[in-house]
């Protein structure tokens, strides 16, 4: 069965980090780009951030309001997708969803174009 599962999610201060994990079990994330989306109440799901693949390494992709505040990783090994999310605010606070698109590249943020798609978790950034 293919999933995806995501944690790390919780409850932080604004100016604190997380660090979200998603899991792929029952295929492998190399031929995989893999998407970070989050949904707040009340507003549609946008995409955050994606990681992709070539041969000269992993590409990495992020919307302007996260750029230099959020990082994306993958371990292959752990077959793991992270995504570090530091001085965080109350605009942050969103359901945090990773999803799988067939492929290497990151091809953009329209979720008709992704695959598979995690549970998603919940990300609250409030004093």
């Amino acid at each position: 069965q293919l999933r995806l599962v995501e944690s790390g999610g919780g409850l932080v201060q604004p100016g604190g980090s997380l660090r979200l994990s998603c899991l792929a079990s029952g295929f492998t994330l190399d031929n995989y780009a893999i998407g970070w989306f989050r949904q707040a109440s009340g507003k549609e799901r946008e995409g955050v951030s994606c990681i992709g693949s070539s041969d000269s390494g992993d590409i990495t992709n992020y919307v302007d309001s996260v750029k230099g505040r959020f990082t994306v990783s993958k371990d292959n090994a752990k077959n793991t997708v992270y995504l570090q999310m530091n001085s965080l605010t109350p605009e942050d606070t969103a359901v945090y969803y990773c999803a799988a698109d067939f492929g290497y590249y990151c091809t953009g943020y329209e979720p008709i174009e992704y695959d598979y798609w995690g549970q998603g978790t919940q990300v609250t950034v409030s004093s």
